[in-house]
């Protein structure tokens, strides 16, 4: 199976830190899962003008393939304005309506304040329940204070518990799907 996590932050750490520890808690808990790590800081996605997936760039066109590619997902964004980021409002976009068909989406985010811990739930999550992802009960939303200043690291234990429950919740739903052990 293949785990791709996908970190919506054009800016700083956290986010992509929160997503890969995802991704690490998955490997841990089954060494066979490939991981990948999309952060889109690394790409220069197009902006989205309604044109076939072959009128854009290389890089926009491989991150689409690589998701759709994907056997389940993860998708990680910092909470700006109430909101996901544009960047991932952006390349989801570029994806077609089924997307996430029989594939298990989780969500992590990154907010500067509790108050933003519902935008997972209301809005990342209808964005990829209309993509017909299936979404694990177990998301996790990180407060900025939870991460080292220095390191961005995630200091509390809680917090990577949930993590760990997150990974191991899609890691079983997903082998549901595809009928695996």
């Amino acid at each position: 199976m293949k785990l791709v996590g996908v970190s919506g932050a054009l800016a700083g750490d956290k986010t992509s830190v929160a997503v890969g520890s995802v991704l690490a808690a998955a490997r841990h808990i089954d060494p066979r899962i490939e991981i990948e790590l999309i952060d889109l800081r690394d790409y220069e996605i197009e902006f989205a003008a309604g044109l076939p997936l072959a009128a854009y760039n290389e890089d926009t066109w491989n991150v689409v393939k690589k998701i759709q590619s994907a056997d389940f997902l993860v998708f990680g964004t910092p909470i700006y304005q109430a909101s996901l980021t544009g960047a991932l409002k952006n390349l989801f976009d570029h994806l077609p309506e089924y997307a996430f068909r029989n594939k298990v989406t989780g969500m992590v985010a990154t907010g500067l304040t509790e108050k933003h811990f519902l935008v997972l739930e209301y809005h990342l999550g209808s964005i990829l329940s209309y993509f017909k992802g299936l979404i694990p009960t177990d998301n996790v939303f990180i407060l900025n204070d939870n991460f080292d200043p220095e390191t961005d690291e995630i200091m509390d234990k809680r917090i990577m518990q949930r993590i760990g429950k997150l990974a191991e919740e899609m890691i079983k739903l997903q082998r549901g799907i595809m009928n695996r052990d």
